[in-house]
């Protein structure tokens, strides 16, 4: 029996809606409501007023825990899980809290992901599966094998790898490439 194909799958903007975690936060704790439009093609944090003040949002106690799941993202992961092996990794040692939040918000959302398919890192470049699906190209710049760019609003104008804007083109990328 051959082994499964295996699949990274970034968390942040890709499993997890941070842009509209990321609005609610600032406008809840600033007083100030950016939309999801002023995010698009500029780093997220550029989109608010205080970009300094956004930025330390992302280490307050609850940011990441309370998050909310990306349309689709469950059936998709479920899907998926049938004919691949899926790693959800992300780069979580910048922010500290989140590694514990982290930890807790994919047991709740992702039960049947095994703790030992969970890699919460600091450099993703050390991952080395059959696919990478990320939004940033500072991890897919570096992927071993082959790149899938998941749109989010910074990343509008990249136009360097695969592209889906959702968990349905997702999901319909991995089972072509189930037969090729």
């Amino acid at each position: 029996m051959s082994r499964k194909k295996t699949i990274a799958i970034d968390m942040d903007n890709v499993l997890v809606d941070i842009e509209t975690n990321w609005i609610n936060w600032y406008e809840r704790e600033l007083g100030v409501r950016v939309t999801r439009e002023a995010m698009r093609g500029i780093p997220e944090d550029q989109a608010f007023p205080d970009p300094e003040a956004a930025r330390k949002l992302l280490y307050q106690p609850g940011f990441f825990r309370g998050a909310p799941l990306m349309e689709g993202a469950l059936e998709a992961l479920e899907e998926l899980n049938r004919e691949y092996e899926i790693y959800i990794v992300s780069a979580a040692m910048e922010f500290p809290n989140s590694l514990l939040e982290k930890h807790d918000w994919i047991a709740e959302h992702f039960p049947f992901i095994s703790w030992r398919n969970i890699v919460l890192c600091g450099d993703k470049s050390v991952i080395a599966t059959d696919y990478m699906i990320d939004d940033h190209l500072k991890n897919l710049d570096f992927c071993k094998g082959i790149p899938v760019l998941f749109t989010a609003g910074h990343n509008i104008h990249v136009t360097k790898y695969t592209r889906v804007n959702n968990w349905k083109e997702a999901t319909a990328l991995f089972k072509r490439y189930l037969v090729a």
